[in-house]
């Protein structure tokens, strides 16, 4: 079995490592999934009931092929989402991923996305919404290999704080050995607006539900992309948010 990681490790620099322990033995290898020339494949990862939830996924894209993968993280005590992407010739990726939490939960967004060939687009959009002294990270790394030109990768990570003691990690990071390329990240902690706030007093919603109102506006965009009726996901980020505000 792999050895429980340290916090010597980057990608567990925020881990809460006593949590990770009491399921590392059946998580110490992640799950593989391949995704074959120009397949599709759409999936949505839903919390379960358990205070540590754990989800750790190499996929490989092969050419042409398109995965998007929409995600939500709001375990009681430990959640966390590591996934390791490589995208050949043409491959499409999309990850829309929210931490919700509070209390004293941490939670974790952990990816790497390789552009090992040419023309692959990658899209990374993380929301976190922390309250009470919860902790949110995205540790996220784009390497694009010697010959992967024309790649076009982006990673957007925002962070809203509704609590002095709660606290938002991110890094974003790149990795280029390819000359014509696209890649862009960018990384903002805030709170609520104030103006807002009152604007939405103003018309009569007490403060609690303008918070929340406020807040699924901040998260809501991640799951427009989603093709079908399953917007399940939709309603539970919607819940997790009004526990919060």
């Amino acid at each position: 079995m792999t050895a429980l990681p340290t916090r010597k490790l980057e990608a567990f620099r925020y881990a809460d490592i006593e949590a990770l322990a009491s399921v590392w033995s059946e998580l110490a290898q992640p799950v593989r999934v391949e995704i074959a020339a120009q397949q599709k494949l759409q999936q949505i990862w839903l919390p379960s009931n358990e205070d540590v939830q754990i989800r750790r996924v190499e996929m490989t894209l092969e050419a042409g092929a398109i995965a998007s993968i929409f995600a939500l993280n709001n375990a009681p005590r430990y959640g966390r989402i590591e996934l390791d992407v490589s995208l050949h010739e043409g491959a499409d990726f999309a990850f829309h991923a929210a931490n919700i939490g509070s209390g004293n939960s941490t939670l974790e967004v952990v990816t790497t996305v390789r552009h090992v060939e040419p023309n692959a687009t990658s899209r990374q959009t993380v929301r976190s919404v922390l309250g009470g002294k919860a902790v949110g990270s995205y540790l996220g790394k784009v390497a694009v290999s010697r010959g992967a030109d024309g790649t076009d990768s982006e990673q957007s990570v925002k962070a809203m704080l509704l609590d002095r003691g709660a606290t938002a990690n991110a890094k974003p990071e790149l990795e280029i050995y390819a000359d014509d390329v696209k890649c862009a990240h960018g990384a903002t902690v805030g709170e609520l607006d104030r103006e807002q706030l009152f604007y939405a007093a103003a018309r009569g919603l007490d403060p609690a539900s303008a918070r929340a109102l406020l807040l699924e506006g901040f998260v809501g965009g991640l799951w427009d992309e989603i093709e079908g009726d399953d917007r399940g996901i939709a309603d539970m980020a919607r819940v997790a948010l009004k526990a919060i505000a």
